[in-house]
């Protein structure tokens, strides 16, 4: 059973599709004693970083953290992913997981923001969540900031410089763009979860 998060601020509907498509059973679920007993869970995102403070503000923040104590997996997607890392420029005070030590930034002025359409990553051998996704796959992006490269990045994004485009370690994964969007390389992505998870 895959738990999808709802915190009025993700596609669900079309992640969800995703997942039934791959033969997972789904439930979606704002309730955190429904988070805080499940081993996997999805936490998607759309537009303002500043939206997440809804997660603290209905108790599904400790729940998923107790969660993730107890080893469940994880897949943050867009802010979804953000919210992984310590907070963003763009709500200054909305703290993120810290489950990455670094702060998510606005593309610089140099760069046509947002940053929306196909794009390449770049892979790093190893990765569980990109296993059998072709180096250089084209992936669907829509967001105005981005997570620098740590040391859990396992696949970067070039534009204007490069940024995390997905970031894995253990029972943790993060994804910027939309797998949902994202064509044959996006549903291989979320294949791999689900062979993690169902």
């Amino acid at each position: 059973m895959i738990t999808l998060v709802d915190y009025h601020a993700g596609n669900l509907a079309s992640v969800r599709k995703a997942f039934e498509y791959l033969g997972c059973e789904v439930q979606v679920t704002e309730d955190p004693e429904v988070v805080r007993g499940s081993r996997h869970i999805v936490v998607p995102g759309v537009g303002h970083f500043g939206a997440t403070l809804q997660l603290e503000k209905s108790g599904l923040r400790p729940a998923i953290r107790e969660a993730l104590d107890r080893e469940a997996l994880f897949l943050g997607i867009c802010v979804g992913m953000q919210w992984m890392f310590q907070g963003s420029t763009e709500a200054e005070g909305v703290q993120g997981l810290s489950l990455f030590p670094a702060m998510i930034e606005k593309f610089p002025g140099d760069v046509k923001s947002p940053h929306v359409g196909w794009n390449q990553i770049e892979i790093a051998p190893g990765s569980r969540l990109l296993k059998d996704v072709p180096d250089q796959a084209f992936v669907y992006y829509t967001h105005s900031y981005r997570a620098p490269v740590v040391s859990g990045t396992v696949a970067k994004t070039n534009y204007g410089a490069d940024f995390s485009g997905v970031v894995e370690r253990d029972n943790l994964f993060g994804v910027q763009f939309h797998p949902e969007k994202s064509g044959p390389a996006g549903l291989a992505m979320l294949k791999n979860f689900a062979e993690m998870a169902c």
